[in-house]
């Protein structure tokens, strides 16, 4: 029986019944001035096969020689993730490489240089990482025809350029069980692969890229499916995508008894589905042996620990410590730290703040990249100024928006605006006018219907001019329901 997979409803997996299983191996190009084994520039977006020396294109004779630098990259990176820094080393994998010119990658198989490492990710679940090791980039071909693949192009053309980048390949544990969980862990390490200035992250330029393996079981059993690896998927939407429909792909296949065969396969973006490209590779495939050009690579507890005492705070880290201060859920200070205010908004915190309320502020009214440019004392003086009843939330935006835009003091952006705190019995009077003008809208508000609250607070808003604090026309709905 054979499936048509153009039928496939990826939004019908039963999730009671079925669990995805996924891991992800990422490949992160290293922010190194050189290519891993040659001085040949390393560098993106130049003439086709202009960075380039004898070594990249594998003339006899020439030798490869190992960038420091890279290797200090990989470190920092290991030790962000928590991995073992160990001797370690290279060996040549064999394999039909049309964009290596040599037709072998110089890699790290049994002895990697990280090991056995984890990644936080925001929701707070761990995901293990299993390794993370040196490897160089292969160039990139251009399949002319077809479609763009290789199968069904007239010719090929080949740009040698990316040809010996540095790499670090980390292979994270099977561990991921949803599309989220996987975007979300692709961001987290994305985040600190930046952080620690191994790479710029770029997804759309390359310099990023992830291969995913997916597979399904019953969910409860222990044993794992057959899985299939996804190649180069390049944004975080297509990874949730792709997994969601190869996911499906396999249930459907088992369902209608049909075995799921282990392949590598591509997605294509514009059909929305995951094609066969050839079958999944073993280890014993590629052929490896030890690179006998290259020497052991072994760091030295000396550089281990330079590196680890140099690293910057991490955005787990961050996360932590600005939840702690602020009283927060872990899930309340992810986008906070993404746009780098979390140190604003502790010191503002310090320096009076409601922690709530600033955290609202960041995350609703500061997206606004000059944001991270406020005076946390000003910050402070308008959440106290919310706080205390001066203004109201809505005021308390305008004024925040003309801060970050000006760099003018709350006090000063309130005043110029002539935003004044309402007198309370003028809010109760307009109040129980508009109750009294207004029975049937009262009578469904005190029947329960708590949408209607918002025609009074939007008609009580309208009359002030925005001056109203809504929560307060709110409670005095609720206290004259009786």
């Amino acid at each position: 029986m054979s499936i048509d997979t153009g039928s496939i409803d990826v939004g019908s997996i039963d999730t009671g019944k079925w669990e995805i299983v996924v891991g992800l191996e990422v490949h992160a190009e290293l922010a190194t001035r050189t290519k891993l084994f040659c001085s040949a520039v390393n560098a993106f977006g130049g003439e086709p096969n202009t960075n380039i020396d004898a070594l990249t294109l594998g003339l006899p004779g020439s030798m490869p020689v190992l960038n420091e630098h890279a290797v200090e990259l990989a470190i920092r990176v290991g030790l962000a993730l928590g991995c073992t820094v160990s001797p370690s080393t290279f060996a040549r994998k064999n394999y039909f490489y049309p964009d290596l010119p040599k037709d072998y990658q110089i890699s790290q198989y049994d002895r990697p240089i990280n090991v056995d490492g984890s990644l936080e990710l925001p929701s707070g679940k761990v995901i293990g990482i299993e390794r993370a090791h040196l490897e160089e980039d292969t160039g990139k071909s251009t399949h002319v025809g077809g479609g763009g693949r290789i199968h069904d192009a007239g010719h090929s053309i080949i740009d040698y350029n990316r040809a010996g980048v540095p790499l670090l390949e980390i292979v994270g544990r099977p561990d991921i069980r949803t599309p989220e969980e996987a975007k979300s862990y692709v961001s987290e390490l994305r985040a600190i692969l930046v952080a620690v200035g191994a790479s710029d992250g770029r997804m759309e330029e390359g310099s990023l890229r992830v291969d995913c393996n997916v597979s399904v079981r019953l969910r409860g059993s222990t044993e794992l499916g057959t899985r299939c690896e996804i190649k180069n998927v390049n944004s975080l939407r297509s990874l949730g995508r792709a997994i969601e429909y190869e996911a499906a792909r396999q249930i459907d296949l088992i369902e209608s008894g049909e075995p799921v065969q282990q392949q590598t396969r591509h997605w294509n973006e514009d059909d929305g589905r995951t094609h066969k490209l050839r079958s999944k590779e073993e280890a014993d495939d590629y052929r490896y042996f030890p690179e006998p050009d290259l020497v052991d690579l072994d760091p030295g507890e000396e550089w281990i620990e330079r590196v680890r005492a140099e690293l910057p705070m991490l955005p787990a880290q961050r996360r932590h410590r600005l939840a702690e201060a602020a009283g927060a859920e872990l899930t309340q200070t992810t986008l906070v730290v993404e746009r780098g205010l979390d140190d604003l908004c502790l010191a503002a915190i310090e320096a009076g703040a409601d922690p709530s309320r600033t955290l609202t502020h960041a995350v609703q009214n500061l997206a606004d990249e000059r944001a991270a440019d406020l005076d946390p004392s000003a910050l402070a003086e308008l959440v106290k100024m919310e706080t205390g009843g001066a203004l109201t939330a809505t005021q308390a935006k305008t004024v925040l928006a003309e801060m970050v835009a000006s760099g003018a003091d709350p006090a000063s952006i309130a005043a110029a605006h002539g935003f004044e705190a309402m007198d309370d019995s003028e809010l109760e009077g307009m109040v129980d006018g508009l109750i009294e003008a207004n029975p049937e809208e009262w009578r469904r508000f005190c029947e329960g219907d708590t949408k209607i609250a918002g025609f009074f607070v939007g008609q009580v808003m309208k009359a002030t001019r925005g001056q109203a604090d809504g929560k307060a026309v709110t409670a005095l709905l609720n206290s004259r329901k009786g």
